[in-house]
């Protein structure tokens, strides 16, 4: 049986935070951020602006606040495979995904500080630095199912 068949999408989200303030951002840094994220997924990512200004948080209306792609079909196979397979595995001091990073509806929720752990990546050309979030969500809506499902995804989870 196909495991994969299983899950709705792949959900990939990039904060920009600091980055934002930084001269040249428009026209330097997010394109690269742009480029090197179409290289982890496999598509273009769509830019998140800042809907209404908010004097506290120092953002205006129009503002980039963050990159997503949403991967669904043979896209999310290919990342998954390539995630479970290459990624965690070079991740720096990993002993298993937390089995809190799961919420009640099975949605797992991982985050990476650096996403030079991807292979498609050379930290020697990249400009950039960036972490990011990536959520599997199951069609499966309980937790339980869903548990069952990425064990037999082979996902390494903390014992």
């Amino acid at each position: 049986m196909n495991p994969y068949k299983n899950i709705d999408k792949v959900v990939i989200n990039v904060g920009i935070g600091r980055l934002s303030g930084q001269p040249s951002f428009d026209d330097k840094i997010l394109p690269e951020l742009i480029k090197e994220i179409s290289m982890i997924c496999g598509q273009k990512p769509s830019v998140c602006r800042v809907k209404k200004s908010i004097a506290g948080f120092k953002v205006r209306e129009g503002a980039v606040v963050g990159l997503k792609a949403t991967l669904r079909g043979a896209r999310l196979k290919e990342f998954l495979n390539k995630f479970i397979n290459a990624v965690l595995p070079r991740v720096r001091d990993f002993r298993g995904i937390n089995p809190k990073s799961l919420d009640q509806n099975g949605n797992l929720t991982m985050s990476l500080k650096e996403h030079y752990v991807f292979p498609e990546i050379s930290s020697d050309y990249s400009k950039v630095n960036f972490g990011l979030e990536i959520t599997v969500v199951p069609k499966l809506q309980k937790k339980e199912k869903a548990t069952e499902l990425y064990k037999e995804l082979k996902i390494p989870f903390k014992k």
